[in-house]
């Protein structure tokens, strides 16, 4: 396994997390607080992020904005993506490059959520730096495939 596919296992497995805590009445902000620290660069740089289901305030480019989308927040849109809860993410489809030093990775992930029979599939787009030796989100885009 690559350290790209480490990473997209490493963003899958923490947004799982995340829901888990959120079924055991556990500190799930706190854990969606180091999900967002660990994966995406907003406490080193400024971060584009575009979730998957946004209508009203398409774009969350703050932390907090970012947070509120995974965990339910200010913004009146947000369910809480992370807190659906997810029971398994899995790849199906990877594409990478790089531009001028930075891995640019393309592909779509199978979201199959805790107690239901479907699968949403979500195209992505993530634009990666390094910091400190690990890869961080500069740019998300997602959106549902219909």
């Amino acid at each position: 396994m690559n350290k790209i596919e480490e990473f997209l296992n490493s963003w899958t497995n923490g947004v799982i997390e995340i829901g888990q805590v959120f079924l055991e009445n556990g500190d799930y902000k706190s854990c969606a607080e180091k999900f967002l620290s660990t994966h995406y660069a907003f406490d080193h740089a400024d971060v584009l992020f575009k979730p998957t289901f946004t209508k009203e305030v398409i774009f969350r480019n703050t932390k907090e904005l970012a947070l509120s989308y995974f965990v339910k927040g200010g913004i009146t849109e947000d369910k809480g993506f992370a807190l659906k809860p997810w029971r398994e993410i899995t790849l199906q489809e990877l594409n990478t490059s790089e531009q001028d030093g930075f891995p640019i990775v393309m592909g779509a992930l199978n979201f199959k959520p805790v107690g239901i029979d479907e699968v949403t599939l979500v195209a992505f787009t993530f634009l990666l730096i390094e910091v400190d030796g690990l890869f961080k989100i500069k740019a998300h885009h997602s959106s549902p495939v219909l």
